[in-house]
């Protein structure tokens, strides 16, 4: 993380260095039973750069993806078929398939931006364990968002925001955005609720 009194050299290698993580992360993702892996392997690191201003080597990183493999896999089923279930009853509510109209419309959008904030809550807490741990970062996460609902909305904020980003830029460069985004999940919480 930029530290005080560091000139622009330092600022573009964190830049670069949080870019790469992205792209490393994406590609190690696109198993798709490798995205949890992948994700809780990269908050890991953030939170090692975050708190000691080095990467963690290549053995403990491959250690932690292997070892992040079987329970990411089952927090990616989670997550996808939650999503999947609130986009498409947000679907389905907007064409006004569904009876409900713009109420029910409204606070589908909350329930998903909640849990948007909750899966982003949940990966720094996976981080701040050294990602390995879905289950006590869940709950974790979600004594957090209970003490502090401003966590929840700034980190699913951060998520929007990123979202947003990477649809109006080109697709090809959306994963230098993963890194950079992470790592402004954890600064975000850590601002909001620290550990």
């Amino acid at each position: 993380m930029p530290r005080r009194g560091q000139d622009w050299r330092d600022t573009v290698r964190a830049a670069s260095d949080l870019a790469l993580l992205g792209i490393l992360t994406t590609v190690a993702a696109l198993g798709v039973l490798t995205a949890g892996a992948a994700v809780a392997t990269a908050s890991a690191a953030v939170h090692h750069w975050i708190e000691r201003d080095t990467w963690p080597g290549l053995r403990p990183t491959l250690r932690t993806f292997v070892r992040a493999l079987l329970p990411g896999a089952g927090a990616t089923a989670v997550a996808g078929g939650t999503a999947g279930l609130l986009v498409l009853n947000l679907v389905a509510l907007a064409r006004g398939a569904v009876p409900g109209g713009a109420v029910l419309l409204a606070v589908t959008a909350a329930v998903l931006a909640a849990a948007v904030g909750f899966a982003g809550l949940t990966v720094v807490e996976l981080g701040r364990r050294g990602g390995h741990g879905w289950r006590g970062a869940g709950r974790a996460a979600l004594r957090t968002a209970e003490s502090r609902p401003l966590a929840l909305i700034s980190v699913a904020g951060v998520l929007a925001l990123a979202a947003t980003l990477g649809a109006l830029v080109l697709p090809p460069l959306t994963p230098i955005l993963a890194g950079h985004a992470l790592f402004a999940l954890h600064a975000v919480t850590r601002r909001v609720a620290p550990a």
